[in-house]
């Protein structure tokens, strides 16, 4: 048995189906896809066919990806369905969105259907919902700016790997780890430390300060000894001593 309704919002159109057996007298029916409008119609159907003697149904949500106001009313369903038959009814799986907004909405994702719900479950569910989404794009602005900022970063890191490898005899591999490194131990952006070595490789420019300095030969010695062999560098710096290679 399976019943299915095309999901409501455009760019995920993953319909709702739902699949059911029988087990022990019990009804078992497995949600898949999301629950918004029309998945009342789709969950009704599923209910209906259901055999007259089920002792009480349980209804996993567990595939269930996105739910909305109106898939709220399966709620309303399910409990209509088990008073007019006289039998227990469960829903199980809540996770991920559908679970959070249930939380927003002042249910328990435990047990929906146990406990009084709210006289206002549908404007909570409303702002809920909005919330949820609210998160997912502030979630999503900050995905796009570390993304931005990556995309601007590149071509600086890129330099500074190029001047490493030409003043140490390093692979890439090991002048990106020399970058990082130094990052690490001077509390330095790896932005800014691939910045200072890329300026002090050109003529008369400047040198990095102290403690990156310090930071540089350090991750260089390191990686020498786990296997780099970098050049001598003479006592200078990396950045010093790319300066040659970069001219």
């Amino acid at each position: 048995m399976t019943s299915a309704a095309d999901a409501s919002h455009p760019g995920r159109p993953v319909p709702l189906a739902v699949q059911g057996r029988t087990e022990g007298g019990r009804a078992l029916l497995t949600a898949h896809g999301e629950l918004v409008r029309g998945c009342t119609d789709t969950l009704t159907g599923a209910l209906t066919a259901l055999p007259a003697d089920a002792r009480g149904v349980e209804l996993d949500v567990s595939g269930v990806s996105f739910l909305d106001t109106a898939g709220l009313a399966v709620l309303d369903t399910l409990s209509a369905y088990g008073r007019r038959h006289g039998v227990p009814v469960r829903v199980t799986g809540w996770q991920g969105q559908p679970r959070r907004v249930l939380e927003l909405v002042g249910l328990d994702p435990e047990d929906p259907l146990g406990a009084a719900r709210p006289t206002d479950v549908s404007d909570r569910g409303a702002s809920a919902v909005a919330r949820e989404r609210a998160e997912q794009l502030d979630v999503l602005r900050l995905e796009i700016e570390q993304l931005r900022h990556a995309m601007d970063s590149r071509p600086v890191i890129d330099q500074a790997r190029g001047i490493l490898m030409a003043a140490h005899g390093c692979t890439p591999e090991q002048a990106w780890e020399i970058l990082r490194e130094a990052s690490q131990r001077s509390n330095t952006k790896l932005r800014r430390v691939a910045s200072a070595v890329t300026a002090s490789a050109a003529p008369d420019g400047p040198a990095p300060p102290e403690p990156l300095r310090t930071a540089l030969a350090a991750a260089v010695h390191r990686v020498s000894t786990a296997g780099c062999a970098p050049r001598e560098s003479c006592g200078r710096s990396p950045a010093r001593a790319a300066r040659p290679a970069a001219g």
